[in-house]
């Protein structure tokens, strides 16, 4: 499914939808917009699906301009992540009128309840796997197909997300097919971790909360380096973080015309994990992986083509297809050659690769925690949302 809009907004965005409009049109809208608004505070509930957290703050800043006008409350403490982040979307929005945060109110409301309306249309003739939530797991033609299933989302990763996952690998490495492939539903791959995990924490659970992250994270990338059989990534659209650095440790990427790749770690102030402090500059060379993993530079399909990261590249219109047509003739290859011929080649650094997934997770239960982290999440949040 494609989505065509971030349904993020900002001040500037509504005022742009009233800019041109004759003084009557505003008087109109104006008498209406008291029952428009009403009516979306009622539709919000009936929503199927939760918003994403970068939606729920434009939301509630919206909700609080409509309702009392420009924010002139006291800042929340640094370690209050939620009442921060609730402060900055309330006062990003400025001087806006009532008026206007109500028709931003409104327009949200009705963009997220049109796209899950599409949503719910295209998936119906998708088959999904009753097992799973957050993922769609198919078995046919001798591979098994994993689909990360949260577009309206981006796919980004939730902690309920990571154990399906876990779970889904450990399984296909163990059933009769030959190979597995894992894409994205909608445009993208994967958005990384949902950085909105962040912003549930309590301060003072954060250090539990942190190591309770740090055993999943670890559980979830060993579940990639013992996979014994091939591992195919298809990125079908972006890819960001975590997404990223564990494709080091698939067998085969094979990636859209339109695919990027970004490992922004110290832009969040954390630090890279996938093993890929170990496989991507093994792969690309220190210099590039430098350039990626510590400057945020974001790679095309071609770029990480001619770096090694990605395999092959495929037109986007014929993605899907291609893959598939690519994936079967995998699948008809025996098997056991197969598994006997990756171990061959994976199990002289088994020992290595866990070493580097435990040293990786360590410092993230560090980092998270962290001021600077914490300070850095907090400021993509702002400039997400201006």
């Amino acid at each position: 499914m494609a989505l065509r809009q971030s349904y993020v907004y900002t001040a500037k965005t509504f005022r742009s939808l009233l800019k041109n409009q004759s003084i009557r049109t505003v008087r109109m809208l104006s008498s209406k917009v008291d029952g428009d608004f009403e009516t979306a505070k009622q539709r919000l509930n009936t929503l199927k699906q939760e918003p994403g957290n970068d939606v729920k703050l434009q939301i509630y800043a919206l909700f609080k301009q409509a309702t009392l006008g420009a924010n002139n409350t006291k800042k929340p403490g640094t370690f209050n992540f939620v009442g921060q982040a609730k402060w900055n979307a309330w006062n990003d929005l400025g001087p806006m009128s009532q008026d206007e945060a109500k028709a931003g109110y409104v327009k949200i409301v009705k963009d997220l309840s049109d796209a899950e309306g599409e949503a719910e249309e295209e998936v119906e003739d998708v088959p999904s796997s009753t097992d799973y939530q957050n993922l769609i797991v198919t078995k046919q033609n001798n591979y098994t197909k994993i689909v990360l299933n949260r577009p309206t989302k981006k796919n980004a990763l939730t902690r309920e997300m990571y154990e399906e996952i876990i779970v889904a690998l450990n399984e296909a490495g163990k059933d009769d097919t030959a190979v597995t492939v894992m894409t994205g539903a909608g445009d993208y791959y994967c958005s990384g971790n949902d950085l909105g995990n962040f912003m549930v924490i309590k301060p003072e659970e954060m250090h539990e909360v942190a190591k309770e992250s740090g055993d999943l994270l670890r559980r979830y990338v060993n579940a990639y380096i013992d996979f014994p059989k091939p591992l195919v990534a298809a990125i079908n659209g972006p890819a960001i973080g975590v997404s990223v650095t564990a494709l080091g440790l698939f067998d085969l990427v094979l990636a859209s015309e339109k695919a990027t790749f970004s490992t922004p770690f110290s832009r969040l102030g954390q630090s890279p994990e996938g093993c890929s402090s170990y496989t991507f500059p093994k792969i690309m060379g220190h210099a590039k992986a430098c350039d990626m993993m510590l400057f945020n530079n974001k790679l095309t399909a071609t770029e990480a083509k001619e770096c090694g990261l990605v395999t092959k590249i495929f037109p986007k219109e014929s993605f899907e297809t291609d893959v598939m047509s690519q994936v079967e003739e995998i699948a008809k290859l025996p098997v056991k050659s197969l598994i006997y011929s990756k171990a061959l080649m994976r199990d002289p650094e088994l020992d290595l690769l866990h070493k580097v997934n435990e040293a990786e997770c360590d410092r993230l239960v560090e980092r998270w925690p962290s001021e600077d982290c914490i300070n850095a999440i907090m400021k993509f949040f702002q400039e997400k949302n201006k």
